[in-house]
């Protein structure tokens, strides 16, 4: 989770270099600010659970406002967690120097045994999983505008971590509640622990298999085989979550057991896209939610080959030009045998099956 940023210089002048440690399992801290677990609790009310604003995999994130009356999101490490560490180290080691307005800023962090705890700008309007899918106060109503503003904002991110940055950087877990609004609703993609850094020489890393049903892709899903066309599959489903208002979680959509993904393609088929629409968008530009489903399918392809990069994603979303269509091929998906299996986080002990196509490079042609 995320807030307002504030200066590292005037936080430095308050830290004491000697309670801090250098490194952390050997991976240097110097470039890092150091909280106290002092300094946070006072922050966050010692950590009442009114602060609370989120849960993640490894532990709770806290609203909370320093000394210097700056707003931030502290994420609190679960006690014990060995897979949590190797988490935390991986946040702090991919994004302390990255700087970039659509990705979440790292403040700093706290190590005092036992505490590993990461400090972040604070983002207003919490996750886009919450504005969209979120009940009661929770819950937001985004008109088309700001739901394009997401997904190209997004895009940039993402094209920014893959394209950009050296050594790359593919995200593995992108997804609603990892997406985080400012009070503007500009989208910063935020939680970093299961990130990898991907150096150019390479064409894909075989890696145990992480993320969350539903965003991912097959490839990826059956044989651990990643590249950053991963993050490429994982952002067109997140496309038709933000187009629908909808969960990819869920596999009951269309009146029968289908998840968001092959629904949205069925309805492709069909020549009935438009129903795919959230409801709550009672006016919208029906090309242009169209043209952004179809974008959906091309970063969906089955064959990582055939999905486009990032940057050629901002293009077809931020440019008025026409996607030629006859390169479009039914998109990839995974499914098991058993109707609940879906829902499982683990996919070590389940067989799936996932639909293929000849590899070919997606075109763009200019309008």
């Amino acid at each position: 989770m995320s807030c307002g940023c504030f200066g590292a210089s005037t936080l430095t002048k308050k830290r004491s270099p000697s309670r801090a440690p250098n490194e952390i399992d050997g991976y240097p801290l110097d470039n890092v600010v150091h909280f106290s677990d002092k300094d946070l609790r006072l922050a966050t009310d010692n950590y009442h659970p009114s602060k609370k604003i989120g849960r993640g995999g490894f532990g709770t994130v806290y609203q909370g406002t320093l000394k210097n009356r700056r707003q931030v999101a502290v994420k609190t490490l679960s006690a014990g967690s060995k897979q949590g560490v190797r988490e935390f180290l991986t946040e702090i080691k991919t994004i302390s120097n990255v700087k970039h307005p659509n990705l979440v800023e790292l403040i700093g962090c706290c190590v005092q045994e036992p505490n590993r705890i990461l400090v972040y700008e604070y983002l207003e309007n919490n996750s886009l999983d919450r504005a969209l899918l979120g009940t009661g106060g929770t819950h937001t109503r985004l008109d088309w505008r700001r739901r394009s503003d997401i997904c190209i904002g997004t895009a940039r991110g993402l094209a920014f971590l893959h394209e950009e940055l050296v050594p790359h950087i593919v995200h593995r877990d992108i997804k609603a509640s990892n997406i985080l609004l400012d009070r503007h609703f500009n989208p910063k993609i935020g939680d970093f622990g299961l990130a990898k850094l991907f150096p150019d020489d390479i064409t894909h890393i075989s890696t145990r298999i992480a993320g969350t049903t539903g965003y991912l892709a097959p490839e990826y899903a059956m044989g651990g085989q990643l590249t950053m066309k991963a993050d490429v599959y994982s952002f067109g489903v997140l496309i038709l979550e933000i187009i629908s208002g909808k969960s990819s979680a869920r596999t009951n959509w269309g009146g029968s057991n289908k998840f968001l993904l092959e629904w949205a393609w069925q309805l492709y088929e069909e020549g009935k896209l438009l129903e795919l629409v959230d409801p709550e968008m009672s006016e919208f530009p029906e090309e242009e939610v169209v043209r952004y489903m179809k974008v959906a399918f091309f970063c969906t392809q089955a064959a990582a080959s055939r999905r486009p990069m990032m940057s050629q994603v901002v293009d077809m979303l931020s440019k008025n030009i026409r996607i030629n269509e006859k390169q479009l091929t039914a998109p990839g998906f995974f499914q098991d045998s058993g109707e609940s299996s879906l829902k499982k986080s683990s996919f070590e002990s389940t067989s799936y099956q996932f639909s293929s196509n000849p590899a070919s490079i997606t075109q763009v042609t200019p309008r």
